[in-house]
């Protein structure tokens, strides 16, 4: 058996890490814990937040290259997005601290891992 709270923490930081996608090392928390932690959970919601961390990325410049063509236009897209990517990294924090037996998925994402 797994220590429920160590799962609750890992698993958290997993997922909360997005938080700092401002900076590219923020991938590297997920990364570690994938790395260190011997828990299929944490493992699992490290994996997810690995490929959450790819799609912020890809549709963040999408939105960005979109933004910039249209000279502002699509401006309120970008808002969007970052309402959006910040939303579901919300969801994934409470899901794996209310449930913790349980790996979260994010919906409409690509998985690589």
């Amino acid at each position: 058996m797994y220590d429920p709270d160590k799962r609750k923490i890992l698993s958290a930081l997993s997922h909360g890490a997005i938080f700092l996608s401002a900076t590219l090392v923020s991938v590297g928390l997920p990364i570690a814990i994938l790395f260190v932690s011997e828990d299929p959970v944490v493992k699992e919601n490290a994996k997810e937040s690995i490929n959450f961390h790819f799609n912020v990325w890809l549709y963040g410049a999408i939105v960005t290259a979109l933004t910039w063509i249209t000279l502002g236009l699509l401006l309120p897209l970008a808002g969007l997005w970052f309402l959006a990517h910040w939303g579901l990294t919300t969801w994934a924090v409470f899901h794996v601290l209310s449930d913790p037996d349980k790996p979260f998925r994010y919906p409409f994402i690509f998985r690589v891992f």
